[in-house]
């Protein structure tokens, strides 16, 4: 299945291939996107906030009420931001397009 990352300026893109089942923070990071995933996904954090396009938001499962209390936590929340340590990707997302917040920043990746 195919996710298409935004990137952080708008102007840039990233194509990545992934299978059902498996996380998008994972696939985010295995394509270097600039989210750190600081918790590893125990959603103790919002640093791996990503922007959900708005024709693709209702193919989600809803947020639970604790990723809705981490994302009052992250930097530039939209009505369609989530978590990308709690999407769970299946076969109906193909085609899923996020975009990572400028207000991003990875402190583990690159200097």
């Amino acid at each position: 299945m195919r996710v298409t990352f935004v990137h952080a300026d708008g102007k840039g893109r990233t194509e990545a291939e992934a299978e059902p089942g498996s996380i998008l923070l994972d696939v985010a990071q295995a394509y270097l996107m600039p989210l750190e995933g600081t918790c590893e996904g125990q959603m103790a954090c919002s640093t791996c906030h990503v922007i959900v396009a708005k024709e693709d938001f209702e193919r989600l499962p809803p947020a639970t009420e604790m990723e809705e209390d981490m994302l009052d936590l992250a930097a530039g929340v939209r009505r369609t931001s989530r978590l990308a340590c709690q999407i769970l990707l299946t076969e109906a997302m193909d085609g899923l397009t996020v975009c990572i917040p400028g207000e991003s920043r990875n402190m583990q990746g690159p200097r």
